[in-house]
């Protein structure tokens, strides 16, 4: 595992030579920034919010047909999906700037769902759904924490979330 990492590294390296990194920067930093407004001021969004819950509320519509259950676990699923797909899509073309972009993308996926995660129990974000707020719509997360029983953990289960958001990022700014 070690070893194939090593080799991901030097063919990653060997892509960059020759290659204009200034002109990416500042698209690497708007991740950095993204993820660390987030963490200060959870309710922020930036561009890539509308497609993350677009991808979100389809997810819901895609997996319900699996039983309710997995027809609200779909939502952040798929959202968690998309960008994972596409930095496999990247790989496959060697294209590493694109898994740098995903892994970016994946951060603020992260990010997001650690905010809704830890408002489980709370409650306290607005929710919104594929048709407009509706009333009695569940929160996703204290209905799937609940129904496995570990609600009383949400507030760790977003810490989690949130250093795989941290991790994303690294990976996203890699040397």
């Amino acid at each position: 595992m070690i070893t194939a990492l090593s080799a991901f590294r030097d063919e990653a390296a060997a892509w960059c030579r020759g290659r204009n990194g200034w002109v990416r920067l500042p698209l690497l930093l708007a991740f950095v920034y993204y993820v660390a407004k987030k963490s200060i001021h959870p309710s922020c969004g930036n561009v890539l919010s509308p497609i993350n819950l677009a991808f979100h509320e389809s997810g819901h519509l895609l997996f319900s047909y699996f039983g309710r259950f997995f027809g609200v676990l779909g939502g952040s699923l798929l959202e968690f999906l998309m960008p994972f797909f596409l930095g496999i899509h990247f790989y496959r073309q060697r294209e590493f700037f694109g898994i740098a972009l995903c892994f970016g993308w994946l951060a603020t996926v992260f990010s997001g769902m650690a905010v809704y995660v830890g408002d489980a129990r709370a409650m306290a974000l607005p929710l919104v759904t594929l048709f407009g707020a509706e009333p009695g719509v569940a929160h996703d997360w204290n209905y799937l924490l609940g129904k496995m029983g570990i609600l009383r953990y949400d507030f760790a289960a977003a810490a989690w979330i949130r250093v795989l958001g941290f991790m994303s990022l690294a990976v996203c700014l890699g040397p």
